[in-house]
């Protein structure tokens, strides 16, 4: 049996790991069989430098965490190995990463994942991981907001344009 002291490691461990959860916009969870320190080292480094967390956690104390946090629906998920990251910068970093990362790695799976503290299954993981980031869909929708803006000069132009030409045919037709 555990000592009180491990106990309450333990303990401290399931609740700080529900609050990153609760903080999280997006989790998920993996099956990292078959995947070697190397390749482990160079995957951790990419979702750091994506600002994402990537641990590799017992299937009790994440349910727990997931109990702690409100997070239904994840038991299932949770047998073999698992590993999960979470980010509370952006809702498409982790699911591209490892999405990614699991095309090129026949062991390596998506289980599942959560997003803004609701379930979701291996495919909704990988449907979010085709969008784009966060600051493509802005520059898109800020494009879109300035496509009227933009034809309207066009077309205004089109007409400045077409008196010069109009003003230069007649100080030819003059000059001739």
């Amino acid at each position: 049996m555990p000592s009180e002291k491990v106990l309450e490691q333990k303990k401290q461990h399931v609740a700080d790991l529900a609050e990153a959860f609760k903080n999280a916009n997006v989790g998920v969870l993996v099956n990292y069989k078959g995947i070697t320190v190397e390749e482990d080292t160079k995957l951790r480094k990419q979702l750091r430098e994506a600002g994402c967390q990537y641990k590799v956690i017992k299937n009790t104390l994440l349910h727990r965490a997931f109990e702690k946090a409100e997070i239904d629906g994840m038991d299932e998920y949770l047998t073999g190995t698992t590993a999960v990251a979470y980010s509370e910068n952006g809702y498409t970093e982790a699911p591209k990463i490892l999405s990614d990362y699991a095309k090129g790695h026949e062991d390596f799976q998506i289980k599942s994942g959560f997003i803004d503290g609701s379930a979701v299954d291996a495919a909704g993981i990988n449907e979010l991981a085709k969008l784009p980031s966060k600051e493509v869909l802005i520059a898109q929708v800020l494009g879109g907001f300035n496509a009227p803006i933009q034809g309207f000069a066009n077309v205004l132009s089109g007409t400045v344009r077409g008196l010069v030409i109009a003003l230069n045919a007649i100080a030819e037709k003059q000059s001739a």
